[in-house]
């Protein structure tokens, strides 16, 4: 192993570390790793940024920007919404739900249908009173499942695509990853629909839970100069035995007041940090010489006069929120809203609002203003996962049953094989411009840069990974360590490394650090590149462990009130059913 080799896995040891633990956003990790290795001249910046011109990255834009049509169409959650209206019972609400979706996600972004579908979900779920978390987690698994039926199902099957493309292999068709794809959905579609009911959690979702005894929330109160308890106890302000609501913290300009005894005296321009329910700092704000502190002009009184709104929001892995406290984000000029309590799974977050650092998978209640729906739509930093209002779907819903007959026909001449999956977006998003079915200013609002910035920078150090002789090296050593136990450990030792990459710092990262060693290991041990490719695939997608390896399972982590176990009692059955299939199909017909 030569000294370069040793500085490339140990930078990329850092960078899973730092993906790990968050200490940056995803996107800056990777690129900074990757101009760390263009620094040390480890590559040529051709090489360094290929990435940036992969075909496969650049479908991602374009599929990006097909899936915002469908997702401002309303088509998708309309026709879930009948679908669930005729549901009768809970087992029969389930298969009413994954059969559908993980259909819808074969062919379009499966991100949008989460989030689009989450509130619905939840409504549905409050109407018939049972709990939300029967259904989320359920919803996010079968959606993961149905992108690994086609090659547009998930950005980690196109990215994989184009990796194949610049290894000189043909790549994926069309459908080419259904016949593990296919078996992998149908099994799992039954195994929730059998088993779901009873091995999910009957949480209820956080938004009941701010109406009950819970200490999951986090508030501030300012002290004014009209509290009449000033200098006086917090006893005696009878700010102790609240209902549900406990004053964990005190802050009095530089010091920090914890814990908070009954003998604390309480004085002008204090702020109380106070952790519990919503509902009781309300009417704690009614006290004289009280407020609720958002750091901004936004108050829960202005929910009265209709300019306003209580929305709870998710903390996406890309945010620009992460690495910065809510105070530096501008948060109120950024979103037009402002944070009124902070959740955080498993954790209680201390401190003052203004300076909590968000974390991927944040749940946030904002006090949000007239602007905040555009904005927030904007800046793609969160999931927006309560019921919106009044939904910002097209006037005429024919417009989205045109782009479902465009996106079919575009679909069978891929097929066809008639034209590659890129020419046929840029010809699907060509004719949705021309025809004014979404603008050039939508189109640029439903791209995700920061994911593209993601997956290119990692494309380039697949590249490094290469050229470094680290992939061939790694390679070499794991063939010769698993020979002895024949071609089927070594395909399982890939399938679980990639998953575990998976669940630990995300799908697409995974994928590409991953699939030059498969394809390594694939050369020197006499595997079909192409079935190593779809095993890379399927197993950096199969994230069913956690709720950071991809982006659906987090975004039903805070709106189902799952904890972490949940998804490891869930999703281990699943995870090792997927893997026999996966590692079967492949063994029999690739090796």
């Amino acid at each position: 192993m030569t000294i370069q080799m040793v500085i490339v896995v140990s930078a990329i040891l850092l960078m899973l570390l730092g993906l790990f633990f968050e200490l940056a956003r995803p996107d800056l990790l990777v690129f900074s790793t990757l101009f760390l290795f263009l620094m040390l001249g480890f590559v040529t910046p051709d090489q360094a940024l290929i990435g940036f011109s992969n075909q496969g990255m650049l479908t991602i834009a374009l599929l990006f920007i097909v899936a915002g049509v469908f997702e401002k169409s309303g088509l998708v959650d309309r026709l879930m919404s009948n679908f669930l209206a005729k549901s009768q019972t809970h087992r029969g609400a389930l298969a009413r739900l994954v059969i559908p979706i993980s259909a819808f996600s074969a062919f379009l972004n499966n991100t949008p249908i989460v989030v689009t579908l989450t509130p619905i979900i939840r409504r549905w779920a409050s109407e018939h009173k049972v709990s939300p978390s029967k259904f989320l987690l359920p919803l996010s698994y079968a959606a993961i499942m149905g992108g690994t039926m086609t090659l547009m199902g998930t950005s980690t099957n196109l990215v994989i695509h184009g990796l194949l493309l610049g290894f000189g292999e043909k790549g994926f068709s069309f459908f080419q990853l259904a016949i593990v794809g296919i078996p992998i959905t149908l099994a799992g579609v039954v195994y929730l629909i059998l088993f779901g009911p009873k091995i999910l959690p009957d949480h209820r979702s956080l938004i009941e839970r701010i109406n009950e005894n819970t200490k999951d929330y986090l508030s501030e109160m300012l002290v004014t100069e009209a509290f009449p308890y000033l200098n006086q106890t917090v006893e005696d302000a009878s700010l102790r035995n609240l209902k549900g609501l406990y004053l964990i913290e005190i802050i009095r300009g530089p010091k920090k007041i914890s814990p908070v005894t009954r003998d604390t005296v309480i004085q002008n321009g204090d702020r109380l940090i106070f952790t519990g329910m919503i509902s009781t700092i309300a009417d704690l704000q009614k006290r004289k010489g009280l407020q609720l502190d958002t750091g901004t002009d936004l108050s829960l009184d202005d929910l009265k006069n209709g300019n306003t709104t209580l929305q709870e929001i998710v903390v996406s892995h890309q945010s620009s929120l992460l690495g910065k406290s809510i105070k530096k984000s501008r948060f109120r000029e950024s979103y037009d809203a402002a944070v009124m309590a902070v959740h955080r799974n498993d954790e209680r977050v201390q401190g003052k609002i203004g300076d909590i650092v968000p974390k991927a998978g944040d749940l946030l209640l904002v006090v949000a203003g007239k602007e905040f729906e555009r904005k927030s739509t904007e800046q793609k930093d969160f999931y927006l996962t309560s019921a919106v209002d009044h939904p910002s779907f097209y006037d005429n819903e024919s417009k989205g049953w045109f782009s479902l007959g465009l996106l079919l026909l575009m679909i069978s001449l891929v097929t066809l094989q008639w034209l590659s999956i890129f020419k046929a977006m840029v010809i699907t998003v060509g004719v949705l411009l021309i025809t004014k079915m979404i603008s050039p200013r939508e189109a640029k609002t439903a791209v995700q840069f920061q994911v593209l910035l993601l997956i290119a920078s990692a494309l380039g150090i697949g590249n490094v990974i290469i050229k470094t002789g680290t992939a061939d090296w790694i390679a070499n050593h794991l063939v010769t360590s698993l020979e002895p136990l024949g071609v089927l450990a070594i395909l399982i030792t890939i399938y679980i490394l990639t998953n575990l990459f998976t669940e630990l710092i995300t799908n697409n990262a995974a994928a590409v650090i991953m699939f030059p060693i498969a394809y390594e290991v694939a050369a020197d041990s006499g595997i079909d590149p192409m079935g190593m490719a779809i095993l890379v695939a399927i197993a950096a997608s199969a994230s069913f462990l956690s709720p950071i390896g991809y982006q659906t399972n987090l975004i039903v982590y805070g709106p189902g009130g799952y904890r972490f176990k949940d998804y490891i009692k869930t999703g281990l059955p699943l995870t090792i059913m997927v893997m026999f299939i996966t590692v079967s199909i492949i063994y029999f017909r690739y090796v």
